[in-house]
């Protein structure tokens, strides 16, 4: 396969030096940043591993001086980052990071270090989507969002992307931003890119469009990238695919924020004939995989953060094995988060062929307060395959969308966005798809509407789980 870019053109910030550029402070730290990222992704595992032990020595001696939360957690004494075995047992022997600890001490900010070591600059404060139910304050440096730069344009250049194209987004969810007809309008594809490379246009549009305006809004951009939720890209690709209609500069479509299903995949791609990329992040802890260029797989960005997939005795998960999700930003001393159980489950993989030494999961399932609670109190994946949702589809025909709420352990609520009302035999036959793929012993309602909500960031979850974890 070739690795030729598309031809990258470097902002210059110094008047009367048009080529070769000389960029900014912003954009030089960006080139440098990046320079080391094209050479460490291709190092061996092993090299790897130690280069992120020192930068987590150096992460954990500033949390204990200078973040009151961890100063009682960290122990003092810490076996060398060369002595791998004696580090990874002190690592695996620290507490796990739980949701509600970080929410108890967002009242007298615990968890924020009273002092940031030079060059890592102000104080920046987001919050969660929320999309668990409970959102958390996270607060990060201005160095920390550099770093979210530097992968934001790796992202990029592994996947070879033309940065002149114009570059489609379906996200924003503020009320009345980026509305139809027109949507937004930004030179440039954001502040990742801004102080390094000229790009073309950024178009916009806001996540709660009907799918119809949607698609008129999209094929009057003709974009070469469009960037959304799996979900939109999906029932935008199916609505395409119906009207005959075709984006003919397309090149690559991104999926971000929810869990690409393997079927929402291959909707997206038979409907418009490009591959689509994977982008596994969050805001708290950035980007925490990149989809291989060159294979179906994640690679974890170990340059930034420490993805640890465990089972429930907190021990590493072998390929193959699912497990919980901890994850330790790196470079973030604004707000260390230290081996955070961020809620979703994964699933390492081997080593990738394509030669890079950076650790691969084999699949990420998504949020694990999600799985399906059976009464006898097992746990289980309610993931739909292609014939189950071809299942849905010949039982209800006008479904457009759907989603199954577990209210109770014995309840299910399937929600259907329809193009019209069911029939009485059409809500049987939903009824007898759900007990057939989750249970008979479920109790079953069916719920039908135009749309579907998502969350206020814009997500969508196909399955909900609204009974409490007991374990």
């Amino acid at each position: 396969m070739s690795r030729s870019l598309p031809p990258l053109e470097v902002t210059s910030a110094v008047p009367g030096i048009s080529w070769p550029a000389l960029p900014g402070p912003t954009g030089a730290a960006l080139l440098a940043l990046l320079f080391q990222l094209e050479q460490t992704q291709w190092w061996p595992a092993e090299r790897l591993r130690l280069a992120q032990r020192r930068q987590l020595d150096a992460l954990l001696a500033h949390a204990r001086a200078a973040v009151p939360f961890w100063q009682d957690r960290l122990p003092r004494d810490w076996p060398d980052p060369a002595e791998e075995a004696a580090w990874e047992a002190a690592w695996q022997a620290l507490p796990i990071l739980r949701r509600d600890e970080i929410q108890a001490a967002e009242t007298d900010e615990a968890m924020l270090a009273h002092t940031l070591p030079p060059g890592h600059g102000e104080y920046r404060e987001i919050f969660t989507s929320g999309s668990t139910g409970r959102p958390i304050r996270a607060v990060r440096s201005q160095l920390w969002e550099l770093v979210w730069s530097a992968f934001t344009l790796r992202d990029h250049l592994w996947h070879r992307r033309d940065l002149k194209g114009t570059l489609a987004v379906i996200r924003e969810s503020g009320a009345g931003k980026a509305a139809y007809p027109e949507g937004d309008t930004a030179e440039g594809w954001g502040f990742s890119s801004a102080a390094l490379f000229e790009t073309g246009r950024l178009v916009s549009l806001n996540v709660t469009t009907p799918v119809a305006q949607q698609l008129d809004w999209l094929a009057r951009q003709d974009p070469d990238y469009l960037l959304s939720h799996p979900s939109i890209l999906a029932r935008l690709a199916a609505a395409s695919r119906e009207a005959g209609l075709r984006l003919p500069r397309l090149r690559q479509v991104i999926a971000i924020s929810e869990t690409l299903r393997p079927e929402a995949r291959a909707t997206i791609e038979a409907a418009w004939g490009v591959k689509v990329a994977d982008v596994y992040s969050s805001r708290e802890a950035g980007y925490l995989a990149l989809q291989c260029p060159d294979h179906p797989r994640f690679h974890i960005q170990s340059e930034a953060v420490r993805v640890e997939v465990v089972d429930d005795t907190g021990r590493p998960c072998a390929p193959g094995e699912v497990g919980r999700v901890l994850v330790t930003p790196l470079h973030n001393l604004a707000m260390p988060l230290i081996r955070y159980d961020i809620g979703d489950a994964a699933e390492p993989g081997p080593p990738c062929p394509c030669g890079r030494g950076l650790p691969v999961l084999a699949r990420v399932l998504g949020r694990r307060q999600n799985m399906l609670r059976l009464p006898d109190g097992e746990r289980r994946w309610p993931l739909l395959s292609s014939s189950d949702i071809g299942a849905l589809l010949a039982a209800a025909p006008p479904v457009r969308q759907h989603q199954v709420v577990q209210a109770a352990t014995d309840l299910l609520r399937v929600r259907l966005a329809v193009s019209r009302p069911l029939t009485p035999v059409e809500e049987e036959a939903v009824t007898a798809w759900a007990r057939a793929k989750f249970g008979a012993g479920f109790a079953v309602t069916v719920e039908a509407m135009p749309e579907l909500p998502r969350t206020p960031a814009g997500k969508f979850e196909d399955f909900v789980c609204l009974v409490p974890d007991e374990g």
